[in-house]
């Protein structure tokens, strides 16, 4: 699942931060030289289509037998997500 608009817009309310990885899970760090990043970042995930437009493309895959993805493609989104939910 890619981080929802509202997500992103918390992000942006925060001033923007990046996340690295602890010993205790993910960490919040601000640093100076992410803000370029994260504008781009938040420039493109804004730009992408509408979840409900992604919702019916990916039912209409799943149907026609189309969808597969691979295990890669599900550990990458498992991690999104559990990153995601972490900032809420």
């Amino acid at each position: 699942m890619r981080i929802s608009d509202e997500q992103v817009q918390k992000i942006l309310q925060m001033g923007g931060v990046s996340l690295f990885e602890s010993e205790t899970g993910f960490e919040t760090s601000p640093k100076d030289t992410d803000q370029e990043l994260i504008k781009q970042l938040t420039t493109e995930i804004l730009a992408m289509p509408d979840r409900e437009a992604a919702i019916m493309e990916l039912k209409a895959r799943i149907e026609a037998g189309e969808y597969k993805p691979s295990g890669e493609e599900i550990a990458d989104a498992m991690i999104r997500r559990h990153i995601a939910d972490r900032m809420r």
